[in-house]
């Protein structure tokens, strides 16, 4: 399907790709991944057209169909339905000349035609994938007009997967969508009949939606197969080769210069000594893959611990017009040590119940009441608008701390993740993940009891986004999170709530119920909580049942997790033999005469040790996966 050979691209001086080759099978699914600025948006637009390259060729088959997001949303008086259907053109064509057409011969083609490329089928399917995206039948007749900017750029996305393209390029296309959204283009993807080349930075949809990883890295494209978490364990086995290769190869050169220079004045070893010298001048010295540093995230603890609750409210509403509540209803209570995340659609009132909780709307009716000296930090992702342009990281932390001394001033930066050249950079000139560093630092100088994140992730790549994952754990005080990312959710997360039907309420299910739940299509996002918990109550023994009874029930269920157990227990003696096995070998490597005496067991240990890695990986992979079910059964009962 793609097919790139020796390409090299720059942007504004900057040689971004070089001489880098791939070849993409047709039907790929491949998420293109690599740090921020690395050029993956660079390669998109090489792959169009729209920027030449410095050398090198890119080549498709012919016809080919390439599909991109527009950059500019729709926003004429059209309806959303009527604008995605016009996006299959041929379609369109067809059926305008079948109004038209005479010849029996042309009226018969015209028709197998649209029959093969479903035309029968076009408004179900646009209906399917607006609703997929957050459209429900009322709002795909609704002109585009109507819609903000963020809900216009998801019209944009429905055009580019209705016209169903040979190669689908999509860049960071759930920046605009929330999690339901996100979760339906992941699975969307994942059976697209074709060719799909995804730049994201969110490991669900790297691991769910697609079977292969493009790396863009030290200006080069290496293909891997699998999932990211695959990708991963293979570029670390990769490094650590390179590694021991590295250090075989320096012991080699230093054994070769040592024999040379004590007999190259021999006459009688001078020829080995010239022999070994052309041999030093023939090694290609390897070089060592240097990782990126990724600045660690830091959220300060609370000065002094606030008493549970933190935040109460008694049948509280809340809204932006009076008389006119988007949220009432609210019986909720948030103690020192809560993780929440907020479930829903966009639109559905998230960030007007975040706004609440901070203080920046005041509820229209009911009680909040909250703990004397709660501070509260609120990161938005629109709040970055609201950065001084002309200012620097320093200035900006400067208004917060006026008496500080500057080399304080300079120490917080730093702390934001913000590095020396940075500091004293213009806003306006910073990346969208550096200001989003900054934005944040400044809504946490204060060390806060409460930490209210609203999209958090939307400019951070892959590493970043795992260094807030640990700053969030690390931190002491309680977490509300409005997030698409689904990883950063289960890593960081222990309660959810659902805001629908106008109220904000506890959610009992976990994120694989939600997701099933989204993707049925049979239950919409208002009325899960009471579906899941429907489930829940399905599931569970009766409540008549008497004691005697219970107790035969649990026994069964002990009974039934014997087999279980069992396996997990046969896991940890494997696991642990594969651990002291991995660790001999390690001790048998860390030998570098061994890659110069014996080289063919070097490799053969090298390989064992990889073989041992593996199966430690997988073996691990089961342990937890039957450990989660162990628990869920034992807390059953």
């Amino acid at each position: 399907m793609l097919q790139i050979t020796d390409l090299s691209a720059r942007v504004a001086g900057h040689l971004l790709i070089d001489y880098a080759s791939l070849t993409l099978p047709t039907g790929t699914k491949a998420g293109l991944v690599g740090r921020n600025g690395a050029g993956k948006s660079t390669l998109f637009r090489v792959i169009t057209g729209e920027l030449a390259a410095e050398t090198g060729s890119v080549s498709f088959p012919k016809n080919t169909r390439l599909g991109q997001v527009a950059q500019e949303a729709p926003g004429t008086e059209e309806a959303l339905s009527e604008i995605v259907l016009k996006a299959d053109m041929e379609r369109i064509s067809l059926l305008k000349e079948a109004e038209t057409a005479t010849d029996p011969t042309r009226i018969a083609d015209i028709h197998l035609r649209l029959t093969d490329i479903d035309a029968h089928s076009a408004e179900a399917r646009a209906s399917a994938i607006l609703s997929g995206l957050g459209f429900d039948a009322a709002a795909q007749a609704r002109p585009a007009s109507s819609f903000s900017g963020g809900w216009r750029m998801r019209v944009a996305l429905a055009v580019v997967l209705f016209s169903r393209p040979d190669l689908l390029l999509l860049d960071e296309p759930t920046n605009y969508l929330d999690l339901e959204g996100t979760l339906w283009l992941e699975n969307f993807v994942a059976r697209y009949p074709y060719t799909v080349i995804v730049i994201s930075h969110d490991r669900d949809v790297l691991n769910n939606a697609v079977n292969s990883i493009i790396h863009l890295d030290q200006k080069k494209l290496v293909f891997y197969r699998g999932s990211y978490d695959q990708f991963e364990r293979q570029r670390a086995e990769k490094l650590e080769l390179l590694q021991k290769s590295i250090a075989k190869q320096t012991a080699e050169r230093k054994h070769m210069e040592a024999f040379v220079e004590r007999f190259r004045a021999q006459a009688n070893k001078a020829r080995q000594a010239q022999s070994r010298l052309k041999a030093l001048e023939r090694m290609q010295p390897l070089t060592a893959i240097v990782e990126e540093y990724v600045t660690p995230f830091a959220f300060d603890a609370p000065e002094k611990p606030a008493a549970s609750p933190i935040i109460h409210m008694e049948h509280a509403s809340v809204g932006y017009e009076p008389g006119q509540p988007i949220l009432s209803g609210l019986n909720l209570r948030i103690d020192t040590d809560d993780r929440i995340a907020l479930l829903g659609q966009n639109g559905n009132g998230k960030s007007t119940f975040a706004k609440l909780l901070a203080e920046r709307l005041a509820p229209q009716a009911g009680k909040i009441t909250r703990a004397p000296g709660l501070k509260i930090a609120f990161f938005a992702q629109h709040q970055i608008d609201d950065l001084r342009p002309a200012e620097s990281a320093v200035q900006h932390v400067r208004r917060m701390m006026p008496d500080a001394p500057e080399a304080k001033v300079r120490s917080r930066v730093a702390r934001m993740g913000l590095p020396t050249q940075k500091m004293d950079t213009a806003a306006e000139k910073l990346s969208g993940g550096e200001k989003a560093r900054l934005l944040m630092g400044l809504a946490t100088l204060h060390a806060p009891n409460l930490l209210i994140l609203d999209e958090p992730t939307n400019h951070l790549d892959i590493e970043a986004r795992e260094s807030l994952v640990r700053a969030l754990n690390d931190y002491p005080g309680a977490v509300i999170l409005i997030s698409h990312d689904r990883h950063m959710i289960e890593a960081t997360i222990d309660r959810l709530w659902i805001v629908a039907k106008g109220t904000v309420s506890r959610y009992d299910g976990n994120l694989e119920n939600y997701k099933k739940l989204v993707l049925s299509g049979s239950t919409k996002c208002s009325g899960m909580a009471e579906s899941v918990a429907a489930e829940d109550r399905l599931s569970a023994p009766p409540a008549a049942a008497s004691k005697n009874d219970q107790r035969r029930i649990a026994a069964k269920r002990r009974e039934a997790l014997k087999p279980l157990k069992k396996k997990i227990s046969q896991l940890e003696v494997q696991i642990s033999r594969l651990q002291k096995t991995i660790r001999g070998l390690d001790e048998m490597l860390s030998d570098a005469a061994l890659y110069t005496s014996d080289p063919a067991r070097a490799a053969e240990l090298n390989k064992q040790r990889s073989d041992a890695a593996k199966t430690l990986a997988s073996c691990e992979e089961d342990w937890l996966a039957l450990t989660v079910e162990h628990e869920a059964a034992t807390a059953a009962e």
